[in-house]
């Protein structure tokens, strides 16, 4: 299948760091209405966007978390120059952060960069030294009396670079995991005009504040009790030079990961079953993954509701994560879009029992 890459385009570039995913949850909310994808939609308190989608049956629930938010900052302090402190909201790699443009969200929408001491003046200790994130400060190019009449601290800031097509793959800040929530609605369409129904009714969410500790899948499980989960989101693909074949996790190209296992969450082994033989029946291209640091919304999934759910995970390859230069291939996007659209139809069909 071609990708709707005009749409992945938007959902990757709209800013939404946790806690203020307002722009991103409104561009889901318009594209849910837009297209019909869902026999009911909500907003819960938290702000977690759930579209229903009515199964051949209400026996059992199916729910499928992507997290709308993406790793950025919030404002900490404006100093007298007109420089801008921070604090990150989600995991930074600091050295990610040299010679990179961020967006200030004050009163408008400011264009900043990432500015730290100059080499030529620094020591030979400090070059020796590791980054450190309060290294960095944010530079608008404007007097401090210019930045606090639009900036206040508790502010949030995101990264800016636009999505391009490089090959085979997309290229942008923010695929993790605006990449999920670009399959989670283009399953929902493609739900729309399929002749199968989900086996049960099915909660497609769009998930809040993922990056700062899962807490929007959390609420959202607590609400919706699911039988069945599927955690959406991205998995480090480190196929580049220097990585040893046990530390690759995942590679681009290779298909959608099946997730076994990551820092938070050991899939249900009924469940990596019954997504490796779906998978293979429908001849979509699949590859296995652990992961052993990062958690994703899996793990409110799956504990969530009393006794739990059975829950796994489908995962995007992606290369450079948590950069402003994440990469995936087109075609590995797409399995994961056909692969949870086929599993959450035949969930009737497996034997669950053992």
């Amino acid at each position: 299948m071609s990708l709707d890459v005009a749409l992945l385009s938007k959902v990757c570039e709209t800013p939404g760091a946790p806690g203020f995913e307002k722009r991103i949850r409104d561009l889901v909310l318009a594209e849910l209405k837009a297209g019909k994808l869902a026999d009911e939609v909500s907003v819960d308190a938290m702000g977690n966007v759930t579209a229903l989608k009515k199964g051949k049956s209400s026996e059992k629930r199916i729910m499928a978390a992507a997290h709308m938010d993406e790793i950025g900052f919030i404002v900490t302090h404006i100093d007298d120059q007109g420089f801008v402190r921070f604090n990150p909201l989600g995991g930074f790699d600091p050295k990610t952060l040299s010679s990179q443009r961020v967006i200030v969200h004050g009163k408008k929408d400011l264009i900043g960069v990432m500015g730290s001491k100059p080499l030529h003046i620094m020591s030979p200790e400090e070059r020796n030294k590791p980054a450190k994130l309060d290294d960095y400060f944010i530079d608008l190019g404007l007097s401090a009396k210019e930045v606090k009449k639009m900036v206040q601290v508790g502010d949030s800031v995101t990264r800016e670079r636009g999505l391009i097509e490089m090959g085979d793959c997309v290229n942008v800040k923010s695929l993790d995991n605006r990449a999920s929530v670009f399959i989670l609605l283009e399953a929902l369409r493609k739900l729309k005009t399929s002749r199968k129904k989900p086996s049960y009714d099915f909660y497609a969410v769009f998930t809040v504040q993922e990056e700062v500790g899962i807490r929007g899948a959390n609420a959202s499980a607590l609400e919706i009790q699911p039988d069945f989960g599927f955690g959406l989101d991205t998995t480090i693909a480190y196929d580049t030079p220097g990585a040893k074949p046990q530390e690759r996790v995942t590679q681009l190209g290779e298909g959608a990961g099946i997730k076994i296992m990551d820092s938070s969450t050991i899939c249900d082994y009924r469940m990596i079953a019954y997504l490796k033989k779906t998978a293979d029946r429908k001849k979509i291209k699949w590859q296995p993954e652990i992961l052993k640091a990062g958690g994703t919304d899996t793990a409110g999934l799956q504990r969530m509701s009393p006794g739990g759910s059975i829950a796994g995970a489908i995962s995007v390859p992606t290369r450079h994560i948590h950069q402003v230069i994440e990469m995936s291939h087109k075609q590995d996007i797409a399995a994961c879009i056909n692969l949870l659209v086929a599993a959450i139809c035949e969930l009737e069909d497996w034997d669950w029992s053992h």
